[in-house]
C-alpha cells in the first residue's frame, strides 16, 4: 500500500508541474525524494538508498556521453552544411500529390540520419510544415506525417539516444534490436506509405515558391563533400561499428568540412561544439540555429534522476502489486499486450520517454526474455509517448511546428507499429496454444 501512495504521491506532483508549466526535472526531484522516503519507510538506510541510486545512474553513464556527443554533432553538422544539404535535396523532391507522403519519407530519412526526433522536427520538419501552408495542404495531415516520419529514426536509428537507452536498460545488443526493430516494422510502414498517398491525392496543388534553398546557398558552399558525414553514419553503422565510436568519425568529418569547406574559423566551431550552432543571420538561425553540448544537459539530468528510481525500484517493494498486474494483464491478453497497457499508463503519467520505458521495463522485465523485452518496449513505450499530448515526446515538437495536437490522429505510423504488434502477438499466442 505504501508503495502505491507513493506513486501516487509522484504522479500528482506530475501533473501539478503540467497544469501550472513548470519544468517537468522539478517533478521528477520531487518523485526522488518522495521514492527515498518510501525506501526509509521501508527500512533501507540513507547511504544504502544513495547507492541504490548510483547504481541506477552508472548503468547509462554510456548514454550520457552518447547525449554529449549528439549535441555536438547537430550543431557541426549545422556548421558543415550537411543538413542544409539534406534539406535542399529533399525539398527539390516535392510534388504536391505526393507530398504527404514525400513529408513523412523525407523526415523518416533525417531522423535516422540523427537520431532526434526534435533535431528533426526542428529542421526537415519546419520546411515540411512551412511548405504545406503555402501549398494549401490541410496543416493536420502534414503534422501527422511529420511527426510519423521524426519518431521514425527516433525509434530504430544507431544514434537514436532512446534506442541506445533501450539496449543499456536491457542489456543488448543495440544492432540486433535494430534489426528486430526493422523486422517488426516493415508491414506497418508500407501501410504508412500507402496511407500517405491516398491522402495526399486529395490535396489541391498550387504554384509554390521555395526560398529555402536560396537562403542556403547564400550562407553555406552546397557541394557533394558535406553529405560525407551523414553517409558515414550509414556505412559505418552497416559494419556494425560503435555508435560512440561512429559519431567522433562523424564529428571529425564534419569539422573538416566546416573548416575548409564552409571556412568556419576553429574558435567557432568550438563554441558551436559546446553552445549550439548560432549566426550573424536572424533568418537562418530561425531555421538552423540549435544543438551543442549544453543543449543536452537538461536532458542528461532527467535521465539520470529517471534511472536513480530505477535504481530504488529493483531493490525495493515499490513496484511488486503492479508487477503483479502486469502478470494478470499477460495472462488474459499477451505479453506483449502487457507491455502495452503499462506504456501507455507509463508515458501518460511520467510524461517522458526515459522514464516511461524505465518503468514499463521494471514492471514488464518477467514476462518475456530481455530480447524480446527490448523489441517490445521499442513498438510500444518509445513510440507511444509522441501520441500523448502533454508529454515531452509529444508537446516539444508540436511547439516547434506551431501545430495542434490533433495532427497526432494522423500519424498512422505511430499507430500501425503498436497495433500490428499486438496483432502479431495474438497470433503467436493462439498458434502456441494450437
Amino acid at each position: 500500500m505504501a508503495g502505491i501512495i507513493a506513486l501516487s504521491a509522484f504522479a500528482v506532483f506530475l501533473i501539478f508541474c503540467l497544469i501550472f508549466n513548470i519544468q517537468i526535472l522539478y517533478s521528477l526531484l520531487a518523485g526522488y525524494f518522495i521514492f527515498l522516503t518510501y525506501g526509509i519507510y521501508e527500512g533501507h538506510s540513507i547511504p544504502k538508498l544513495l547507492k541504490m541510486s548510483a547504481k541506477g545512474i552508472l548503468k547509462i553513464k554510456n548514454i550520457v556521453m552518447v547525449f554529449m556527443l549528439l549535441g555536438i554533432i547537430t550543431a557541426i553538422w549545422r556548421a558543415a552544411g550537411t543538413i542544409p544539404a539534406i534539406i535542399v535535396i529533399g525539398s527539390k523532391l516535392i510534388v504536391p500529390q505526393i507530398f504527404l507522403l514525400l513529408s513523412f519519407l523525407l523526415c523518416s530519412f533525417l531522423s535516422v540520419m540523427i537520431g532526434s526526433a526534435f533535431g528533426t522536427a526542428a529542421t526537415m520538419g519546419v520546411i515540411c510544415i512551412s511548405i504545406a501552408r503555402v501549398m494549401g495542404i490541410n496543416e493536420l495531415h502534414a503534422g501527422g506525417a511529420i511527426l510519423s516520419g521524426i519518431f521514425f529514426g527516433d525509434r530504430c536509428s544507431p544514434m537514436s539516444t532512446s534506442a541506445i537507452l533501450v539496449s543499456e536498460i536491457t542489456e543488448t545488443d543495440l544492432f540486433e534490436n535494430i534489426r528486430g526493430m526493422i523486422k517488426t516494422s516493415i508491414v506497418p510502414f508500407i501501410l504508412s506509405c500507402l496511407f500517405y498517398s491516398a491522402m495526399g491525392l486529395s490535396s489541391k496543388p498550387q504554384n509554390i515558391e521555395i526560398d529555402v534553398a536560396a537562403l542556403f546557398y547564400r550562407h553555406y558552399n552546397l557541394n557533394i563533400i558535406t553529405i560525407v558525414p551523414a553517409a558515414l553514419i550509414i556505412v559505418l553503422s552497416a559494419f556494425k561499428v560503435r555508435v560512440k565510436k561512429t559519431m567522433i568519425i562523424s564529428i571529425i568529418a564534419s569539422l573538416a568540412v566546416a573548416f575548409f569547406i564552409q571556412k568556419e574559423s576553429i574558435a567557432n566551431l568550438l563554441r558551436f561544439a559546446v553552445l549550439g550552432y548560432k549566426t550573424s543571420s536572424e533568418e537562418l538561425n530561425a531555421m538552423m540555429s540549435g544543438g551543442g553540448a549544453t543543449s543536452m544537459v537538461k536532458v542528461c539530468f532527467i535521465v539520470a534522476i529517471s534511472s536513480a528510481y530505477a535504481g530504488i525500484f529493483e531493490e525495493t517493494e515499490i513496484l511488486s502489486l503492479l508487477k503483479k498486474c502486469t502478470k494478470v494483464i499477460a495472462e488474459k491478453i499477451s505479453s506483449f499486450g502487457a507491455v502495452l497497457v503499462t506504456s501507455i499508463v507509463a508515458g501518460a503519467v511520467t510524461c517522458n520517454q526515459t522514464l516511461g520505458s524505465i518503468l514499463t521495463y521494471q514492471l514488464c522485465r518477467d514476462l518475456m526474455p530481455k530480447e524480446k523485452m527490448a523489441i517490445s518496449l521499442e513498438n510500444s513505450s518509445i513510440i507511444i509517448v509522441a501520441l500523448i499530448p502533454w508529454t515531452i515526446a509529444m508537446s516539444v515538437p508540436l511547439e516547434i511546428l506551431s501545430i495542434p495536437a490533433k495532427s497526432g490522429l494522423f500519424a498512422f505510423y505511430l499507430y500501425s507499429i503498436p497495433i500490428w504488434n499486438l496483432i502479431s502477438s495474438f497470433k503467436s499466442n493462439i498458434s502456441a496454444q494450437n
